[in-house]
C-alpha cells in the first residue's frame, strides 16, 4: 500500500501561482494512476487533474483546464499540481489520491488519499 503526504499549500492572491508536491512512501507510485482532488467547505469532493501511470495521459476539469498543471517524478516518487492564475474559487483543501484504474481521463477507486493541504486565493 502507498502512503501520500501533500506538501506546498498556502494563502496566495488572485493571479498567483503555487505548486504542491505529493510524496509517495511505501509501494511504488509506478503501478498507480495519480489525480489531485479538492472540497471546499460545504461542497463534494471533485478531481481537478489526474495522470496516469507512465504520465502519458492526463485529465483536467474544465474548471482548471488552461491553468493547472499536473505532472509526475516516478523515480523520485511524487506527483505535482502547478497552479497559475489562481482565483479565489480555488480556495479548497487539496488532496492527492492513488487508484489502479484510469479510464477515459477518470479515475476509478482510490485506494489511498493524503491528509489534504489548505489553498487560500485572496482577491
Amino acid at each position: 500500500q502507498v502512503q501520500l503526504v501533500e506538501s506546498g499549500g498556502g494563502l496566495v492572491q488572485a493571479g498567483g501561482s503555487l505548486r504542491l508536491s505529493c510524496a509517495a512512501s511505501g509501494r511504488s507510485i509506478s503501478v498507480y494512476h495519480l489525480g489531485w482532488f479538492r472540497q471546499a467547505p460545504g461542497k463534494e469532493r471533485n478531481v481537478v487533474a489526474a495522470i496516469s501511470r507512465l504520465g502519458g495521459s492526463v485529465y483536467y476539469s474544465n474548471s482548471v483546464k488552461g491553468r493547472f498543471t499536473i505532472s509526475r517524478d516516478n523515480a523520485n516518487g511524487t506527483v505535482y499540481l502547478q497552479m497559475n492564475s489562481l482565483r479565489p474559487e480555488d480556495t479548497a483543501l487539496y488532496y492527492c489520491a492513488a487508484s489502479t484504474f484510469f479510464d477515459g481521463g477518470k479515475l476509478g477507486a482510490i485506494e489511498a488519499w493524503g491528509q489534504g493541504t489548505q489553498i487560500t486565493v485572496s482577491s
